[in-house]
């Protein structure tokens, strides 16, 4: 891609979106945001990618990630207590040793940027890099591809077949119930016992 000004104005937009996506994860109150916001992160990320002339990773970031995300998201609302915020909750735990651990981590990263000597070796002109990619995956390493695809599938699966039959909170034949908004309190979104007795009572025949 030719270097011109909006190639740099689209690369620190979309690297700001990158960023305050991934802080809004462990600022969001639901585990379903959360997921979307990684979502949001990552398709930045991947947009920078194709600004870098790796389209390929660019792509296979959209793809991967979307589906990703979109599971996570599944086993967040089967399995978490508190997949939508209905109750305030934190997202990050021990605060101060994870603030400490991510300005390291970054500070790290940006000095290897900044100061690391990267390679300048440029590609034979007769080299297509997404070629060669797709021969080494459909080569020698196509039982490990081949294998990864059947455990995701079978994730899949077991998502669709745990999320019909049995919940976070038990069998959903058996009536399952959310947790209460208060400790001890009566379930979360339940309609009054009035009206759940009063609006079926006309379906009660006495032979």
């Amino acid at each position: 891609m030719e270097h011109s000004i909006f190639v740099d104005i689209a690369f620190l937009l979309l690297a700001v979106l990158a960023v305050v996506a991934g802080w809004r994860v462990f600022r969001t109150d639901s585990m379903v945001r959360a997921s979307f916001f990684l979502l949001v992160s990552f398709i930045a990320v991947g947009a920078i990618m194709m600004l870098l002339a790796a389209e390929y990773l660019g792509v296979a970031m959209f793809f991967m990630m979307a589906v990703e995300m979109m599971v996570m998201a599944l086993f967040m609302v089967m399995f978490m207590m508190n997949p939508a915020g209905l109750n305030p909750m934190m997202m990050v735990h021990q605060h101060r040793l994870s603030i400490i651990a991510g300005a390291v981590a970054f500070f790290i990263l940006a000095a290897m940027a900044l100061f690391s000597s990267f390679p300048a070796d440029p590609l034979p002109a007769g080299l297509d890099p997404v070629r060669s990619l797709g021969h080494e995956m459909l080569g020698d390493s196509m039982l490990i591809f081949e294998s990864a695809g059947i455990v995701l599938l079978a994730t899949m699966i077991g998502v669709v077949v745990l999320s019909s039959h049995r919940g976070r909170y038990g069998a959903a034949e058996e009536g399952s119930v959310p947790p209460g908004l208060e400790p001890g309190g009566d379930p979360a979104g339940q309609p009054e016992k009035g009206e759940s007795e009063g609006g079926h009572e006309h379906h009660h025949h006495h032979h």
